[in-house]
């Protein structure tokens, strides 16, 4: 049981891992000499492969460690990279996801041919490098006498925390990794380990303290604990270094070196030392400072002492992981103690008592900050979705032959998780369509005078209740000539009727219709765009296109925050109860038999000037019963038309909770959910999209 929960724990660090990689990478391969990104591409390889030896995933951890060696090389100089370098370790990445996913195992034949390419950058005089370091305690003279001036000697004190077995990590594979970087002693501390009857098999009651000769880096050796550095004490400090200590200079004395460990009090050792004048007190008596002076130097040290600690208590991880199955079923449970206080409320509205309503009100507080506290634990960055079509621009920018570089702007927006994981989809395809479709040849580029480097620019903002997601080229953009004869061509459209921009280019979004005159590997095959309005609408989005002939298109997709809890309006018709979701909202007017009769029959009205058509939700979902006099047109902004839904009554705001039907009504038409009021009675959310989409295709009937 512990290890499936040590191995799961693997499995999701390795894949945020993996994200990181190729982010990093990517921005590598535009700053190849970065030593930061350097250290982080190794970084990450070095933990995949750690974890994954510890967790028993023998073969990623093998796979890595080769991938490894390489960057150390890198990182140490002796290799630059190259765009075959990135190439190469990118596909490395993706064989490790796919390991990841097929339980540890992968392609071996795929792997075996990764190891060879990298193998083969190597340049011919590292070779001998490759040679394993002694891993023994002891070296022979005759090895000793091979290290490098350039040496340096480490004193490494490792104190596990007692859990430290726990967490599936074991020890031995820390130190001898640290054997395997040159003449190293290890020490083991036994002091604390208890009776053999108290003794706690998943306990760790040993500590460490190692003496390590090597030419490697103190970031080099904290690399070694870099995945259990959360769960242990380490100090790693150079206690002699060959490349400026003077020859024959003498090493600290027994006592120094007994209370710089910490085991031995300053105090004891002066003591034992028959006390002698402390250094201040012998330099005011000797007259060179001023007792002032020294206790000013006093105050400034421990002053940085203290502050170096808080800064290290500060700087101290405290975020936990929480699979994403106990934060929905938490959102779930927020859902129903939404209901239940809306029902709370409500008893208390008829409740002639002033407690039960003063009770109402500090639950419905109460409530609502645990409903935003809530929310906000599920709302990530889009930056995480955005990094990953970076990936997407550069290969198809490759196979395609074309020059193209992907900016984003607005990554720190934050989206429900539950919208980002089904916006990836939509937006791969949009993005693909735009490398494809929109951005020309270079050449093509240069002879319109544009820059031969295409771009394509993706940005996020907030706008209300909602975010802005636009995906924008400054390509050849959208001809609204080729696609009018397409769709007279298709018979989507008759060749006499006249169309306004935004109607042409919503012709993109039905069934079939492509104007690609060449079908390829990444688009025109006349599938998607249809495919990415529905995704996008059962996300209660929508998607507008705006384009130029010449300078490029940009697409618009509206989304709301969350999908979990919103903001509606609740309306009437007959004993039957509706939300509108409050978004698409504008307003509310009265209909009056006066105002049916003047407009002859058709499904019209008069705003203020303006006509705005209407649909009958009584006739539309076949409610019986009497119309009241005064009926309520409750107007709606979709896609820029105003469109009116005629419903007996207007309640007025709910905060609904989105429940799900069952599969029986999965496939019912504009209808997206249900919610419970709080009475007890089921409401119906509708799916305006669609209901209004149905009237003007049965208007055209």
């Amino acid at each position: 049981m512990i290890n499936d929960i040590h191995s799961k724990a693997f499995k999701e660090e390795a894949y945020e891992l993996l994200s990181e990689l190729e982010t990093s990478l990517l921005e590598l391969e535009e700053m190849p000499e970065d030593q930061e990104i350097i250290g982080r591409v190794f970084r990450a390889m070095h933990t995949i492969k750690g974890s994954g030896a510890m967790f028993g995933f023998d073969d990623i951890a093998g796979f890595t460690h080769e991938v490894e060696t390489v960057f150390d090389m890198v990182r140490n100089g002796k290799m630059s990279v190259t765009r075959e370098l990135v190439d190469l370790t990118l596909s490395a990445r993706d064989h490790i996801r796919e390991m990841l996913d097929e339980g540890g195992k992968g392609d071996p034949e795929r792997g075996e041919g990764l190891i060879h390419s990298f193998r083969q950058l190597i340049p011919s005089d590292m070779d001998a490098e490759e040679e394993p370091s002694p891993s023994s305690a002891e070296v022979s003279p005759k090895q000793e006498s091979r290290e490098k001036s350039d040496d340096r000697t480490y004193r490494i004190q490792f104190r596990p925390d007692g859990d430290l077995f726990m967490n599936g990590t074991n020890p031995l594979g820390l130190l001898n990794e640290l054997r395997d970087m040159g003449h190293c002693k290890v020490v083991a501390k036994t002091g604390k380990i208890p009776p053999l009857q108290d003794i706690d098999p998943l306990s760790c009651y040993l500590h460490w303290d190692i003496i390590l000769t090597t030419d490697k880096s103190i970031n080099d050796i904290k690399d070694v604990f870099i995945f259990v550095e959360d769960s242990c004490k380490l100090s790693v400090d150079v206690i002699d270094d060959s490349a400026i200590m003077e020859e024959g200079q003498e090493y600290k004395k027994t006592g120094e070196i007994l209370v710089e460990r910490g085991v031995l009090k300053p105090e004891d050792l002066r003591s034992a030392l028959e006390e002698k004048p402390r250094i201040g007190q012998m330099l005011v008596d000797k007259g060179l400072v001023s007792g002032e002076e020294v206790q000013s130097a006093l105050i400034e040290q421990q002053t940085v002492r203290d502050l170096r600690t808080k800064r290290q208590q500060d700087t101290t991880a405290s975020s936990v992981r929480v699979p994403s199955d106990k934060l929905d079923k938490l959102v779930d449970l927020v859902g129903e103690l939404v209901i239940v206080q809306a029902r709370l409320s409500q008893t208390a509205g008829k409740d002639t008592r002033g407690d039960l309503l003063a009770i109402s009100e500090e639950v419905e507080h109460l409530t609502s900050e645990l409903q935003d506290s809530i929310l906000s634990l599920r709302m990530l960055p889009i930056g995480t979705t955005f990094s990953k079509f970076r990936r997407l621009v550069r290969d198809l920018s490759h196979e395609l032959g074309k020059d193209i570089e992907m900016t984003t702007d607005g990554a720190e927006t934050e989206l429900d998780k539950t919208v980002i994981e089904k916006l990836n989809d939509p937006l791969v395809h949009l993005i693909r369509n735009s490398i494809d479709h929109g951005i020309e040849d270079p050449e093509e580029r240069v002879a319109a005078g544009k820059p031969r480097t295409g771009t394509v620019h993706l940005s996020a903002v907030h706008s209300g209740a909602n975010i802005l997601i636009s995906i924008k080229d400054d390509g050849k953009g959208l001809d609204e000539k080729a696609i009018r004869e397409k769709a007279v061509e298709k018979g989507l459209i008759s060749p006499d009727v006249n169309l306004s921009q935004k109607e042409v280019f919503d012709l993109i979004f039905l069934p079939g219709f492509s104007t690609a005159k060449n079908v390829t590997n990444v688009s025109g095959r006349g599938v998607g765009m249809d495919v990415v309005k529905r995704s996008i609408e059962s996300l209660r989005g929508s998607i507008t296109v705006r384009s130029t002939l010449g300078k490029g298109t940009t697409i618009i997709i509206k989304l709301p925050l969350t999908l979990a809890i919103i903001e509606g309006l609740l309306v009437q018709i007959g004993k039957e109860f509706f939300v509108l979701p409050l978004s698409v909202v504008e307003e509310c007017v009265e209909l009056s038999r006066e105002d049916v009769r003047k407009a002859h029959g058709r499904h019209i009205a008069n705003v203020r000037g303006s006509i705005v058509p209407y649909i009958r939700l009584r006739d539309n979902f076949s409610i019986n019963g009497g119309v009241p006099d005064i009926e309520q047109i409750v107007i709606s902004s979709m896609d820029g038309k105003r469109v009116g839904l005629v419903v007996d009554n207007v309640i007025g705001g709910h905060q609904t909770v989105i429940k799900s039907m069952g599969r029986v009504y999965k496939d019912l038409k504009g209808i997206s959910g249900a919610t419970i009021l709080g009475d007890g009675t089921v409401a119906l959310i509708l799916d305006i999209p669609q209901i209004i989409q149905d009237a003007e295709a049965e208007e055209r009937l």
